[in-house]
């Protein structure tokens, strides 16, 4: 039951996390190469193996369900002892997390009880066809360097990885596996917080990542108000507003708006970049867009590299026009 692969699986309230199903599709490939098996983490409360199947759609050939009631709301304490007597028992060469608030938290504090390291915030994840190691890719420095980071002599290999970055396979509700419940238990003097109640906030911004459409926008830009012909745009074209570094950096936009290396990972299907030069920590963020359309007034940018249509040209008089066109199209339509 050693050397395989396994994937912390983020449940909240029995959904769960887009990432974790990403991370099952990217095992799948890394299990590919090593020849080994996907298993999904599950830890929850009573009934959390209900997800168990949704996991094997997506590509664990093994569910481990760890239920208590001790886990039913996040606490770092119990999900770290509850994962650390999992991995001690089954002994996996990698084991992958999801770089989300909950994953950022955890995975540290289960690097540290299996004495092994941990890369943080990875972007990429390969396998080295010599030596088997586990290639761990992350941004440094601020984004302006790539590094590649192994772990040669602890197990097993543990990194986070930023959410949109893998591509989660095709559900297959025919796919079978087995499903492991495992027991941990807690003792009182474990407990070190105690959750008296959960008030969840309302989630009024839509996350760019699900966006369907973004136009994203730059220093190029000028100024935070000419931010707004942008969100004309992107309402026109029900889609969302997103933002280069330089213009977070700005205060122009929220750092939750960011794309790129040291923001989020985005997939559109239509990706708008108004006034973005295309440094390559941006580019990194959104060259998987399936169409990139590109408008700067500098016909040397390099964001034109990687767009399937460039407007050279001012994005301030590009822009209405273009929001003015669609709109009236719409209503001929």
């Amino acid at each position: 039951m050693s050397g395989n692969i396994h994937v912390f699986c983020e449940q909240r309230d029995g959904a769960i996390a887009k990432v974790s199903l990403e991370l099952l599709g990217k095992a799948r490939e890394l299990a590919k190469e090593l020849n080994c098996e996907v298993y999904g983490l599950l830890l929850g409360g009573e009934g959390i193996a209900n997800c168990a199947q949704t996991l094997i759609s997506y590509g664990a050939d093994t569910v481990i369900t760890v239920e208590n009631e001790e886990l039913y709301e996040y606490l770092t304490a119990p999900y770290a002892k509850a994962l650390h007597e999992v991995i001690a028992k089954y002994e996996p060469e990698i084991v992958l997390f999801g770089a989300t608030s909950i994953g950022r938290d955890l995975a540290p504090r289960v690097s540290a009880m299996c004495k092994t390291g941990l890369t943080a915030d990875c972007t990429k994840l390969e396998i080295d066809a010599e030596t088997g190691l586990l290639l761990m890719t992350r941004p440094a420095f601020g984004g302006n360097i790539m590094a590649t980071i192994v772990c040669k002599n602890h197990r097993p290999e543990m990194a986070t990885v930023r959410p949109g970055v893998m591509q989660a396979l095709e559900a297959d509700e025919k796919r079978s596996g087995k499903i492991i419940s495992y027991q941990v238990t807690f003792g009182e003097n474990e407990r070190k917080v105690k959750i008296l109640s959960v008030v969840k906030g309302e989630k009024k911004e839509v996350d760019i990542c699900a966006a369907k459409v973004l136009v994203s926008g730059g220093r190029g830009m000028g100024s935070p108000e000419r931010f707004d012909m942008l969100k004309e745009l992107a309402n026109a074209l029900g889609g969302e507003v997103s933002a280069s570094r330089a213009a977070v950096d700005a205060g122009w936009m929220p750092q939750s708006r960011q794309v790129g290396q040291t923001g989020k990972t985005v997939h559109p299907k239509l990706y708008i970049a108004c006034g973005i030069s295309g440094a390559i920590q941006h580019l990194a963020g959104m060259e998987e867009s399936d169409y990139i359309v590109a408008i700067n007034k500098d016909e040397s940018a390099p964001i034109f590299d990687v767009a399937d249509l460039g407007i050279v040209g001012d994005v301030g008089a590009i822009i209405p026009k273009l929001t003015e066109k669609i709109n009236k199209t719409k209503e001929e339509v």
